[in-house]
């Protein structure tokens, strides 16, 4: 193998090692926040997002709710999981009685965390404008989740244009070798 050759053999390496570890430097392990949010119904929504850049965590958030309404009844302990809203957004696996409810989310990982919030839980009235917000909210929360294949999508189609580049390189490189001997 010719110096070039070899050259460019480790350029396109470092080049792999750049890009395949650039996902991992992107994951944050520093504290999070947690958002505490009622839906305007039962449900509560929880958003963890990274303290320091605001990013969602991408990592799975164990969590819990406890709530205390008005009138002293207690809800909870309720493990949270992950909602069908988004990657980073999290609800109870139980809906809260109707009442006014001061909800406590504690969560131990990635790292440890607590929020506390005042929330309303009371029925809703079913009508066909919310319904319509809902599947709005639905198709959006699909489009998002599609952002993370797309990004793996990119990074392929980079490495299979350098791997082609760097064959042409080398069969470029060898026929001059070649013709260069005669």
């Amino acid at each position: 193998m010719n110096k070039t050759l070899r050259h460019a053999v480790t350029l396109l390496l470092a080049g792999l090692v750049l890009v395949l570890g650039a996902s991992a430097a992107a994951a944050d392990n520093g504290p999070i926040k947690l958002e505490v949010i009622g839906d305007g119904g039962h449900n509560v929504n929880v958003l963890a997002t990274w303290k320091k850049n605001g990013q969602p965590v991408e990592e799975v958030v164990e969590a819990t709710l406890t709530a205390t309404s008005a009138d002293g009844r207690s809800f909870g302990p309720v493990e949270l999981r992950s909602a069908s809203e988004g990657q980073n957004v999290y609800q109870p696996a139980e809906p809260l009685p109707n009442g006014e409810w001061s909800v406590t989310v504690t969560a131990t990982k990635p790292s440890k965390a607590r929020a506390t919030t005042k929330v309303t839980a009371k029925d809703l009235a079913a009508s066909p404008m919310a319904a319509a917000e809902a599947l709005t909210r639905d198709r959006a929360a699909v489009a998002d989740s599609g952002d993370s294949s797309d990004s793996l999508l990119k990074i392929g189609v980079i490495v299979l244009v350098a791997v082609l580049a760097l064959g042409a390189f080398a069969v470029i490189m060898r026929r001059r070798g070649l013709y260069a001997r005669r």
